[in-house]
């Protein structure tokens, strides 16, 4: 696995700082991160630590209430995830 280097920025990898949840409840990158040079190391280190699960967790749930898989696909997925968080 290759290794993300670590920025000296105080929100570097930060998953809420770089990729927040907008007013629609989707996640969009800001443009002050869209104009950063280290934009996609950054990004890399925030969904590869617990963040990642996280947004997999609200895809999963987006996906269940718009219909598009039901109870027992999302139990099992969330299952899934929740025992990858558990492990890391």
């Amino acid at each position: 696995m290759k290794q993300i280097k670590k920025n000296n920025r105080s929100c570097f990898g930060e998953l809420d700082t770089v990729f927040p949840k907008g007013e629609d409840g989707l996640r969009n990158t800001p443009d002050a991160c869209l104009a950063c040079d280290d934009k996609t190391e950054c990004l890399k280190a925030a969904m590869g630590e617990s963040g990642g699960m996280k947004v997999q967790e609200e895809l999963v749930d987006r996906a269940y209430e718009s219909g598009m898989i039901g109870f027992w696909k999302r139990w099992s997925k969330k299952k899934e995830l929740y025992r990858k968080m558990k492990k890391d």
